[in-house]
């Protein structure tokens, strides 16, 4: 690790950027994607990723069927370094040219998350520059923000391959929690699914690319909770069932169809709870915006579910560049970049979090897991 190392091209350079706004390198590593990026938040809220470097550990898991957290532990340890080398080499700027460090600090595989949080300490001790530790799902919260100018307050859908949940934000470290999944998560439907219909990994694209030529009235699947009070998910009936007749599928187009049935499954389930969430938000919000962030905001039925959703109820709908969909560090750098404006700084101290709702008081005291000695699930 080399924190002498200076990429500025030219004398004045970080003073002249720093004018410009805040300039925050952010990292990643909560779970199989090291990464780093640079963004710069101008004071009237415009941002621009100036870098953002993905390494992908798709290869090391492929033959697991699933992320091993030893394994992504140790890649982050080999690849931390030279990742945000070139994050700091493609974005033109040396450490003397940061404003602050962002480092994810949980929710994820601990020993994952303990990598990019130790490393942006080494960074900020170093450099003596203020370390922003930031919750992963804030991290999606804010992503719709690097593609548009996006004000708060909105709506949010945060569905990836861990978490499930709709959230009123007002901006960083000010959400409500209004639903959140009960069981698993929309994105581990879609890879548990994969796996037993015999697809590679990651499961959620590969079940994707199969359900375009299947027909999904073909198979009837679990409704959970459609038409329920509240807006909570859940999709363990779903992954159960499917997976079952995942075994009974004996030709190509069967496993097709029943790839459109799952996509179709969930896609209505998101598509009902965000209904209801909407009618709720509506009632204390003018501005309407609906934003679907996470992995599983790639998935093109989904997206179109979900637009037309919005559309009904009168929302605009957004949803992050694709690039910024999936876990990746510019995210992070915004988040870290608006808690800065703020003054929010952490302590040096600040220890990697498994567990980190992003509505704490929500989690608590309406848990929809009981929480265990690392506190509230998210």
């Amino acid at each position: 690790m080399n924190l002498g190392a200076d990429y500025s091209s030219e004398p004045g350079r970080a003073t002249a950027a720093r004018d410009r706004g805040l300039i925050v390198l952010g990292i990643e590593t909560s779970c199989d994607e090291t990464a780093a990026s640079v963004v710069r938040l101008t004071d009237d809220g415009e941002a621009t990723v100036l870098s953002s470097v993905v390494h992908s550990q798709i290869d090391d898991h492929a033959a697991y069927g699933g992320v091993v957290p030893e394994i992504a532990a140790r890649s982050h340890v080999e690849m931390i370094d030279s990742v945000v080398r070139r994050a700091m080499a493609e974005a033109d700027l040396g450490y003397d040219g940061l404003d602050g460090v962002a480092a994810t600090a949980g929710p994820g595989l601990v020993g994952g998350v303990m990598v990019g949080l130790s490393f942006g300490k080494a960074v900020a001790l170093a450099r003596d520059l203020p370390l922003v530790a930031v919750n992963h799902l804030e991290g999606h919260a804010v992503s719709a923000r690097l593609g548009a100018r996006v004000a708060y307050p909105f709506l949010l859908l945060l569905v990836s391959g861990g978490h499930c949940q709709l959230l009123a934000v007002r901006g960083v470290g000010d959400m409500t929690r209004l639903g959140t999944t009960m069981d698993d998560a929309a994105g581990e439907a879609f890879d548990k699914i994969a796996k037993a219909l015999g697809l590679g990994y990651p499961g959620g694209p590969a079940l994707e690319a199969l359900a375009a030529t299947g027909d999904g009235s073909r198979f009837d699947l679990p409704r959970a909770l459609l038409g329920r009070k509240g807006c909570d998910f859940s999709f363990s009936g779903l992954k159960t069932a499917a997976s079952r007749l995942a075994q009974a599928c004996e030709t190509d187009q069967a496993r097709a169809d029943l790839a459109a049935a799952v996509q179709s499954a969930i896609a209505r389930q998101l598509s009902d709870r965000s209904d209801r969430a909407m009618k709720a938000y509506a009632e204390d919000q003018a501005h309407r915006l609906f934003v679907v962030a996470g992995g599983v905001a790639a998935n093109r039925t989904v997206r179109a579910t979900l637009e037309a959703t919005a559309s009904k109820n009168g929302f605009a709908f957004l949803a992050p560049p694709m690039a910024y969909c999936t876990d990746n560090a510019a995210m992070i750098a915004l988040a870290g970049a608006e808690r800065l404006q703020k003054g929010l700084i952490s302590d040096i101290d600040t220890a990697a979090r498994p567990r980190w709702p992003l509505d704490e008081k929500s989690a608590l005291s309406d848990p929809t897991h009981k929480p265990g000695r690392k506190g509230a699930k998210a």
